[in-house]
């Protein structure tokens, strides 16, 4: 904006016209400071005398107006500035309002008024006249004050437009959010279970309603065979017995069903009814329609099964927009996800579609972590089962053992059983627990196990105790085991026949004995404290004689104890378990325990051998 330099243009405000007297101010008034207040208001000034001429005016309204510095002092104001038609100022000078002002002595003022530019252009003004006062009783002139409302009106107007894009950017915002959160949950339903039918459940359930009326996950399980594994729909109650249990059919390399096609690596695909409503008798498959951005239908293509029982599932969901969506992953497909809206759903837009094949990528990168899970789990519990001993043959003894990995981890772990005869014909049987769960604790482990083997055969005549304390020293020596719990047990056949346990227990649980007649009670004597703590501290041995047909159960803490259960409670249950089901074979009753009482999320190792039940 540019200002002329000086103070007020013109005579000053008050004369008799223009040029004429001094402001009519009182004496003790800075007429400097009025000038300069004059001149620098923040709207356009001007003064008339009583005739209509200006007589003064600031800068500020000689650029509204478009005059250059003292070009507007002396005009006409009535008849250069304003229209000479319209309704706003454009009046005749004896009915315009600011002669008002000047005969009648009161204030007026407008808000929707036209002021012509020197280039004979409109400057849309409010204004506000007042009376510029001469004498008592009479008034001659007026001082006008206008501001520009075009310029407050593109002010506003720009105001307005940057709070209509801040709430678009807020909106944009808190959807973009609400999405993010939405994939969170997705996600977080895919990742909270290793088991991938369960965590694909939880997928159906949160896509309806929010992306589609019904969702539908089939997975390849292996080439041309599917398997439904999940599917939900906003209304369950109208959805037609069968219409979504039912795996697909088979499919090879020929079939032109939209899902075939998906499967065998194509892109999505997106159908719009009807493309069941004129199916013939023979049938048509879904292929046989005009999916969205997959060209033109072959027209040519015969009935497939798979088509055809997608045809009758889209029917029977009475869909009417459809996105079949690969769930891939690399160059690996999965399987694909089904989503489906009826009326008086809106069709699935590019957004839409975006988003699903989205939810279908995460997914896919579930299921490749939920495989590589299990396979990992299956390699870990191979080689813990490789680390673990055969059985030795007893033809005197029924002998059984049972090792079952943790299903929720795919580590190898320290828990170890062994049994072997001694050179002296007597069996040993050991069960053990290195602390740790990992590969260093499975090597431990190994470490340990074979040392124990050693140690026993080295001196069969030894106790079960002297031998676990032989073990102390040799652990101690060579670090095998930061600390370890095991129980070591020998079965002894005396001269009559006769069967003695005799047993040791390094901070293990104890060893649980249950007769023919089904009185169980465990083995409490004979325990000290675990391997490594106390190296060259005398370990205790214990002897009880075996009835005929009773059992030895040694077990790991896994079977007994979890988050959720204390020890002394899973004690019980053994006890009480083992005494109701101690009929079973052995390697059957050993499956049984660790599937009904053991802690999924742990290892567990049993052994067990029976006394004949006849001397």
């Amino acid at each position: 904006m540019a200002e002329n330099s000086g103070a007020l243009t013109g005579a000053a405000v008050g004369g008799g016209g223009a040029g004429a007297g001094s402001p009519a101010t009182a004496p003790d008034v800075d007429h400097g400071l009025l000038s300069a207040l004059f001149d620098r208001a923040g709207a356009g000034m001007y003064a008339v005398d009583g005739a209509g001429r200006v007589i003064a005016c600031n800068p500020w309204a000689e650029h509204l107006l478009g005059y250059p510095p003292g070009g507007l002092v002396g005009l006409d104001a009535h008849q250069v500035l304003h229209p000479p038609r319209g309704d706003a100022l454009g009046v005749l000078p004896s009915r315009h309002p600011v002669q008002s002002v000047v005969t009648e002595g009161r204030r007026v003022s407008g808000d929707q008024a036209v002021l012509l530019r020197a280039d004979g252009t409109p400057l849309a003004v409010w204004w506000t006249a007042s009376p510029l006062p001469r004498g008592e009783d009479q008034a001659q002139g007026a001082v006008v004050v206008f501001h520009d409302t075009g310029a407050e009106r593109q002010r506003k107007e720009r105001r307005a437009d940057r709070y209509a894009h801040s709430e678009i950017a807020r909106e944009q915002a808190e959807f973009d959010l609400a999405e993010a959160t939405w994939l969170s949950e997705l996600t977080l339903a895919l990742v909270s279970t290793l088991e991938a039918e369960e965590g694909l459940a939880r997928l159906a359930r949160l896509l309806v309603p929010r992306l589609a009326d019904a969702a539908v996950i089939d997975l390849v399980v292996d080439r041309g065979r599917v398997r439904r594994t999940a599917w939900t729909h906003h209304d369950p109650d109208q959805v037609p017995p069968g219409v979504l249990e039912a795996d697909p059919p088979a499919y090879d390399d020929t079939s032109t069903a939209a899902l075939a096609q998906v499967l065998r690596g194509g892109p999505t695909q997106q159908l719009t009814a009807p493309f069941y409503a004129d199916q013939d008798s023979s049938g048509i498959s879904p292929s046989g329609m005009a999916p969205s951005g997959a060209g033109e239908p072959d027209e040519a293509a015969g009935p497939d099964a798979l088509g055809l029982a997608t045809t009758a599932m889209l029917a029977g969901l009475e869909a009417v927009y459809t996105l079949i969506v690969p769930v891939r992953l690399r160059t690996s497909t999965f399987g694909a996800l089904t989503l489906t809206r009826g009326a008086p759903s809106p069709p699935f837009n590019d957004a839409d579609r975006v988003l699903a094949e989205e939810v279908a990528r995460r997914t896919a990168l579930g299921l490749d972590n939920a495989r590589l899970h299990a396979q990992q789990a299956n390699i870990a519990a191979t080689l813990q089962r490789a680390l673990l001993t055969d059985l030795p043959p007893v033809r005197t003894l029924e002998l059984a053992a049972h090792y079952q990995p943790a299903e929720r981890t795919a580590e190898v772990g320290g828990d170890w059983y062994d049994a072997f005869l001694l050179p002296d014909g007597d069996l040993a049987l050991v069960v053990g627990d290195v602390t740790g769960h990992d590969i260093q604790a499975a090597a431990r482990m190994s470490e340990l196990r074979n040392m124990l083997r050693a140690l026993a055969v080295d001196r069969p005549e030894e106790e079960p105790g002297a031998i676990l304390q032989r073990l102390d020293h040799a652990q101690a020596h060579l670090q095998l085991a930061d600390s370890a719990t095991a129980v070591m047990a020998r079965l002894h056949r005396t001269g009559d026949g006769r069967w003695q346990l005799s047993w040791s227990a390094a901070g293990h649980p104890p060893p649980l004995l249950i007769t023919a007649d089904g009185k169980a009670r465990y083995l409490t004597d004979g325990h000290a404290m675990l391997i490594g703590l106390r190296p060259g501290t005398p370990r205790p041995t214990a002897t009880t004689e075996l009835p005929p047909g009773a059992t030895v159960l040694l077990y790991t803490d896994g079977l007994i104890e979890s988050r959720t259960q204390d020890i002394d409670t899973g004690l019980t249950r053994l006890r009480q378990h083992m005494a109701a089901q101690h009929t079973q074979p052995l390697d059957r009753l050993c499956v049984t325990l660790a599937r009904t009482l053991g802690d999924a999320r742990d290892d567990i190792t049993l052994i067990a051998a029976r006394i004949p039940p006849v001397l």
